[in-house]
């Protein structure tokens, strides 16, 4: 039993002296697992000792590299984002300008990539931006260019982000093909066909099909069948899957998307999965197989609930699943996938409201800044020139914002008041509470026998009826006017004309939501059809009811329906 300790003992120290000793050299560490496949674990034999040698050292280029390396190979996403804090508590010890680049655009990489975390990625890029305006690292500024494009293309700035790839592609391209160490061939190499798939992206919201087309054949040519971009290849592959099945060939659209699936789940890129299973799912609806695009409709959602991340182009994905439960009758998949889409969005304004400004005033308005401090050297009259362009850009971005302000507010109510409705439609329903629990001066039986005439004259739509009163409906159910108040006070949360305003509003609402032809009449016909003699009154029960006017109400519900048929 001894013997066998001191063997292992004597095992696990020659292990450590070989790592610490015979792989001393920091290039010598580094060849033995540069050429492992990302996330291979097995790198941290090299890995550590690496780490070890140079916080011995001090030597914090080295340090900055071996984090570097330790995001590359890590297996989990949490462990990626702690060596990402050390790479920045290194590179900050260096006070090396270019390593703090480096840091803060890999950290940036795995909050945007791995967690999608948007805010806390353009934060990165925003702090590696005010570290390179003064490096002579080109490299460097491209990929950091490169992020931010990425941001922009998610906040729907594709013109802008498309600027941005472009400039990267030149820059990349005349890198890549250029007399440099192969490693640097094949880092340039990489960031020219990520800035083509971007630029694709771009060209497809953009509806730039023609230069899309021609975009995923130049990357699939250049990509090759090579193992080092088979992810890239991946990308280009779904590129043209979307491509096909916007020309509606469906099954050459199947064949080019589920070969692309491997190297993007290999990727862990949960975002661009999620859009291979939604274009796979479409392709499948585009062929009237509705059981199997449901599939891959629901496999989105399973990545939205363990991520609760969705890109803004899937939301439709939520109004396919809505529609398919409704049409099997469903109610309870209905609910769900609709209080999916409510969280949805909210996730999604989320991000907008914090990065549309953001993006803006951080980047492109310090952009113009600086410009205008250079320009001031040069004469009075280019200043003012500047000053004039800033003035003008914060004025455009102010009015933006209070257009989208206004525009949010208007969005938020038309969702409460949509999933009021889907919640349930029925604002009448008998409190819990027993009868003997209200006035001792009504009579149980009477009460009950009452309460069901109003139910009739719900479901009859009897409200809908000009110039009602509580006197006419008493007479209409065979009571007093006197008894019938105290009746719809104490049951109905409110006096007679409460109640009749309510049942008149939800009536006309649930009417615009579920059949489209009212959506064309003008208000005066809509207050009309619910009873309501003057359009001022119906527009200000509507707004008090529904905590939106009508008008704005039918301007929403239109642009949904279009967005869904454009979408289809």
């Amino acid at each position: 039993m001894i013997k066998k300790l001191l063997l292992i003992f004597c095992t696990i120290s020659l292990q450590y002296f070989f790592s610490q000793e015979i792989y001393s050299d920091y290039y010598e560490l580094r060849k033995k697992y540069e050429d492992l496949e990302e996330n291979d674990i097995k790198a941290f034999t090299y890995i550590r000792p690496y780490i070890s040698k140079a916080k011995k050292e001090k030597n914090y280029e080295k340090l900055v590299q071996g984090y570097k390396d330790a995001v590359f190979y890590a297996l989990l996403d949490e462990e990626k984002l702690k060596y990402t804090d050390s790479m920045v508590w290194a590179a900050n010890l260096s006070r090396d300008k270019d390593l703090m680049i480096v840091a803060h655009i890999d950290k940036g990489v795995i909050y945007y990539y791995n967690y999608k975390k948007f805010q806390l990625a353009l934060n990165e890029y925003l702090e590696a931006y005010e570290y390179s305006k003064n490096t002579r690292n080109e490299y460097l500024k491209y990929q950091n260019l490169y992020h931010i494009g990425v941001v922009k293309s998610y906040l729907g700035y594709y013109d802008e982000a498309a600027d941005l790839f472009g400039k990267c592609l030149l820059y990349y391209r005349e890198k890549s093909t250029s007399d440099i160490h192969p490693n640097l061939i094949y880092n340039n190499k990489k960031g020219y066909l990520n800035s083509l798939h971007q630029l694709i992206i771009c060209y497809r919201h953009l509806g730039k099909y023609k230069e899309m087309d021609a975009a995923i054949k130049k990357g699939l040519t250049e990509a090759g069948s090579s193992k080092d971009y088979a992810q890239e290849k991946g990308y280009f592959l779904l590129s043209k899957g979307i491509s096909e099945y916007r020309e509606k060939q469906y099954e050459k659209a199947l064949s080019d998307l589920n070969s692309s699936l491997l190297s993007i789940r290999n990727s862990r890129d949960f975002a661009r999965l999620s859009v291979n299973y939604f274009f796979i799912g479409k392709s499948y609806l585009g062929m009237n197989d509705d059981q199997k695009s449901v599939v891959y409709f629901r496999k989105i959602d399973s990545i939205f609930n363990k991520h609760q991340f969705i890109l803004p182009e899937l939301r439709e994905n939520y109004e396919i699943l809505i529609n398919y439960s409704k049409k099997n009758k469903d109610q309870d998949k209905q609910l769900y996938y609709t209080g999916q889409l409510l969280k949805a969005d909210s996730i999604m304004s989320k991000d907008f409201s914090y990065l549309s400004p953001k993006i803006h005033k951080d980047y492109d308005t310090k952009t113009l800044l600086e410009e205008k401090n250079k320009l001031q050297k040069i004469n009075y009259l280019v200043t003012v020139i500047i000053i004039l362009l800033v003035i003008w850009a914060i004025g455009l971005i102010m009015l933006f914002t209070k257009k989208q302000k206004k525009a949010k507010e208007i969005k938020q109510k038309y969702i409460l008041l949509e999933e009021k409705f889907v919640k349930d439609q029925n604002i009448s329903e008998v409190p819990n509470n027993t009868i003997e629990e209200k006035r001792v001066n009504l009579h149980e039986g009477k009460v009950e026998e009452l309460l069901r005439k109003l139910q009739t004259f719900e479901n009859k739509k009897g409200f809908t009826q000009k110039g009602l009163t509580i006197s006419k409906l008493a007479a209409q159910l065979g009571t007093n006017s006197s008894y019938l108040s105290q009746v719809i006070n104490e049951y109905k949360g409110g006096n007679f004309n409460k109640y009749l305003s309510q049942l008149r509003i939800n009536y006309i609402t649930n009417l615009l939501f579920e059949d489209r032809k009212y959506l064309k009449y003008n208000i005066e016909t809509l207050a009309k059809e619910c009873g309501i003699a003057s359009r001022q009154n119906f527009s200000d029960l509507f707004y008090e009811i529904n905590g939106i006017r009508p008008t704005d109400f039918i301007k929403k519900r239109i642009q949904e329906i279009k967005n869904m048929n454009n979408q289809l």
